[in-house]
């Protein structure tokens, strides 16, 4: 995935494989035995999903020492 600013000012995020625009849509996340849906940008073709590196070091991080925590 890549940033689309050099495209048009639409959305922020493009898919870099189908060069489609990023959007929101609830998607599946399964960590240890928990399944969760969220909220997270992806490709409307090749569904491929992003994850913001502040999702990723901040709200998973807590997330994830929560369940390993349990």
């Amino acid at each position: 995935m890549k940033r689309k600013s050099e495209v048009t000012e639409k959305t922020p995020w493009i898919c870099d494989k189908c060069k489609k625009d990023l959007k929101l849509k609830k998607v599946k996340v399964r960590y240890l035995d928990g399944n969760f849906e969220v909220d997270l940008m992806a490709c409307p073709k090749c569904n491929k999903v992003l994850i913001l590196e502040e999702l990723a070091t901040g709200k998973m991080l807590e997330v994830e020492k929560g369940l390993e925590d349990k």
